[in-house]
């Protein structure tokens, strides 16, 4: 096994502590532990805007290319 060195602020450092504390074990198993949590769950892109919600229906409608500035298109819009 490979060993890490890692400088965390002491804030950071009191929440490992209590953590182990809390749970058992140590801070290497605890550490090994959320890494493995997040490269994996990274691995899963979570959409962070309505852009990437939507990416999949870019292009998908047909209409007039003018739409968001040709006020033509805006007769008898709201009656």
């Amino acid at each position: 096994m490979k060993t890490l060195t890692v400088k965390i602020p002491e804030e950071l450092e009191a929440k490992l502590d209590r953590l182990v504390a809390k749970r058992g074990g140590s801070r290497s198993s605890l550490i090994r532990a959320a890494l493995e949590e997040l490269t994996t769950n990274a691995e899963t892109v979570q959409p962070h805007s309505c852009l990437d919600l939507a990416r999949d229906l870019l292009g998908q409608a047909d209409g007039p290319a003018d739409l968001s500035y040709n006020k033509k298109h805006l007769k008898g819009y709201g009656r």
